[in-house]
């Protein structure tokens, strides 16, 4: 490790206080996200289009003020400006903070070089490839429908509420430990989604938070299985077998404890855990008799294919699809892969980059989708056609049923004001017999068709002709017949403008078509390409620069002497406290777990550093108990307070927003707190007693 400086004078000049200051605000734009409204002028905005149009870029524009695919902020074609949102988030909050040192100066070349490149055995650029290309070979396992298969398989072992959730929690610990929390909150958030949905359970809270807490805790296991750990492993030149070795024990016992916790404590309300699962039953019969055919989901519109529909939803979740061949090889590559990494990594001590062992294997598994998706176009695009053309018909049909109902509606108002405006007439009072009840005036009938006023059958006859089923029969029948004609209609029309000349192409339309084209002939590569984690990476980099720039401005080591004052007044106990205390915290404070991962590895560097200059040694127990202290909470520090304490949370809420599930902050705190309070209080604690058990207090060794 490089020397670092350990001098806080620079904290009072201007260009550290900026520094600091930006880094501040970089991290609450993290937190709460928002928009700033540009004003542009018509004049200029209008320009600006004909340009691109002139260029063809964009299709041409009707009228000035059309509406159009780059017209998505909001504007509504009246005033002299428009108003566009430029977003503020996590990729661009960091992104514009390392611009505005670059142009005050407050940070250089240095800074930026060490955040990209790497320094003090932090390099970024290996980390990303690493994690990106083991995603890739994570996520099409994930595609080709094992670990939904797998779900339903445990969702079928039994019906009381209780053991369910045991299985489920259970089977997301177990796989999301082999292959991370990504592909599990991907695949794992919607099937829990559409289970609580079509089933008893009244809330959906137990589930899908327990889901999400469970695939946190499991990726503290395996340094491949989340970016903070590459980080955290490569800062300290920790073997991957060692780290395992080191926060199994911890995480183990956390998971075992855990459960109780949340089945008696927090989620003890039947409404959450019901004592048996009931599921929605099929229309037509048994389940297991049941001929689904299987389409696979990653094909654009294969949803349409079997009618969609909850019950169609409820097919899939019983039935789901998979891809056996490519399960099986995605399974074998993920394997092969970890298990390579592994002992590449503890033979040369982390000397080798374990992405030269990723790249490759993402390249053999892209090449199997790429080839697979290539041999099997003439299906998967005919599918694709077939459930366009199906949304298609759904879609007129929805349109045609709505208008309808909107006629029927103004028809119906219309009569009713009618009939308010005529002059009420007295109307005698029927005349009861003593054989027979009194007959309401509101019993008679009106005839749809004639409007003629028919008398009600008299109690006790059977009518010779039954007229009403007759007439909504050939009413129903009308009415669909003629709902097919204009659909048809509709569809012939659509197709004749289809064929007429249209539009110059465009690169908006190139590009259009281009996707639609990959999309049917390469579905299961274009769907793992899409959910690739991209915008972790210019988030992870300006993160890295901006921790960098408060390294040389004299504030980690500022943060550093601090830390160095509480180890020295608590000792171990207090450094395995303070720093799972305080990564937990900062997870929600300092841009996600990935930023607080950055920001702990340089403070601990700079401790080693005060050390060094001032002849002291940190004995091996104080070490690396803050070490592994700060593993565990960076991974459990993602279901804490805030969405935005991992990527992962982001994800997740998104997810269940687009099932209707939508969760709020408070909501989020409220749930979350009890569980990372026990979590993390079983998880230090252990990893003090395993502390005390296996180091000494020797001075530490530089190496794991």
């Amino acid at each position: 490790m490089e020397n670092l400086s350990t001098d806080t004078s620079h904290i009072r000049e201007w260009r550290s206080i900026i520094t600091l200051i930006a880094f501040f605000l970089a991290n609450i734009a993290v937190l709460f996200p928002f928009h700033i409204p540009l004003p542009i002028p018509h004049i200029l905005w209008n320009a600006f289009l004909a340009i691109l149009s002139k260029l063809r870029i964009i299709p041409p524009r009707r009228h000035p003020e059309e509406q159009d695919a780059l017209d998505h902020y909001g504007y509504d074609g009246t005033g002299l400006f428009r108003l566009a949102r430029f977003p503020i988030n996590m990729i661009t909050a960091p992104l514009i903070a390392d611009l505005f040192l670059l142009a005050t100066s407050a940070i250089g070349r240095d800074e930026v070089y060490d955040g990209i490149v790497g320094a003090n055995s932090i390099d970024p650029i290996d980390v990303m490839v690493f994690f990106i290309t083991l995603a890739y070979i994570a996520l099409s396992l994930d595609a080709s429908g094992l670990i939904r298969y797998l779900a339903c398989r445990v969702l079928k072992a039994g019906k009381s509420g209780r053991r369910l959730y045991f299985y489920l929690y259970s089977f997301f610990f177990a796989l999301t430990t082999c292959i991370g929390n990504d592909p599990i909150i991907l695949s794992g958030t919607p099937f829990l989604a559409y289970i609580t949905r079509v089933s008893n359970i009244e809330a959906p809270e137990a589930w899908i938070y327990s889901q999400f807490a469970i695939a946190n805790i499991a990726s503290a296991i395996l340094v491949s299985s989340n970016p903070t750990n590459l980080v955290l492993t490569a800062a300290f030149s920790i073997r991957f077998i060692d780290y395992t070795a080191n926060i199994i024990v911890p995480v183990l016992f956390t998971v075992v404890l855990l459960f109780p916790f949340l089945l008696f404590v927090v989620f003890r309300d039947r409404g959450f855990i019901p004592q048996n699962i009931e599921m929605q039953k099929l229309e037509g019969g048994d389940e297991e008799g049941d001929n689904t055919v299987l389409h696979n989901p990653n094909i654009p519109y294969a949803q349409n294919l079997g009618g969609g529909g909850d019950d169609q939803g409820l097919r899939e979740v019983i039935h789901p699809f998979l891809d056996k061949k490519g399960a099986i090889f995605a399974a074998l590559v993920m394997a092969a892969t970890l298990i390579t990494v592994l002992a590449l990594n503890a033979a040369t001590g982390g000397e080798v980059p374990v992405y030269w062992v990723t790249l490759p294997a993402a390249v053999v598994m892209f090449c199997w989708d790429v080839t697979f998706g290539w041999l099997g176009r003439h299906e998967t695009r005919e599918l694709a056609s077939r459930g366009k053309r199906e949304a298609e018909r759904a879609e007129i049909a929805q349109a045609i049923l709505a208008e309808r109902l909107q006629h029927r509606r103004e028809a119906e108002l219309h009569r009713d004001n009618e009939k308010s405006e005529l002059p009420t007439r007295p109307r005698a009072a029927p005349v009861a017999s003593p054989s027979s009840t009194e007959v309401e005036p509101s019993s008679d009938r009106e005839d749809n068709n004639t409007g003629e006023i028919r008398p009600a059958p008299a109690p006790g006859s059977v009518p010779l002709v039954p007229r009403r089923p007759s007439d909504d029969e050939k009413s129903r029948s009308t009415a669909d017949a003629d709902l097919e004609r204009q659909i048809s209609q509709e569809l012939q029309l659509r197709h004749r403008q289809q064929g007429q000349p249209q539009e110059p192409t465009t690169l908006v339309s190139l590009f259009r078509d281009a996707k639609a084209w990959a999309r049917a002939t390469f579905p299961t590569a274009t769907t793992v390409l899409g959910l690739l984690p991209f915008p972790l990476v210019p988030f992870a980099f300006a993160m890295f620069v901006l921790v960098e720039a408060l390294v040389t401005k004299g504030w980690v080591p500022v943060f550093a002497y601090g830390w160095h004052h509480w180890v020295n007044k608590t000792g171990t106990v207090g450094a395995i406290g303070g720093m799972g205390f305080v990564s937990v915290i900062l997870c929600n404070f300092s841009g996600t777990n990935i930023g607080t991962t950055i920001l702990l590895c340089r403070i601990l560097q700079t401790w080693q550093q005060i050390h060094a200059d001032a002849g002291t040694a940190i004995t091996d127990r104080t070490f690396w108990g803050a070490v592994y202290s700060m593993a565990v909470g960076v991974n459990y520090g993602a279901f804490s307070s805030a969405f935005s304490a991992s990527l992962a949370g982001l994800l997740w809420r998104d997810i269940l927003a687009k099932k209707g599930i939508f969760q709020r902050r408070t909501q989020f705190l409220r749930v979350n707190v009890p569980i990372i309070t026990v979590a993390m209080t079983v998880g230090t604690a252990v990893l003090i007693g395993e502390i005390y058990i296996i180091r000494g207090e020797q001075e530490y060794a530089l190496r794991e």
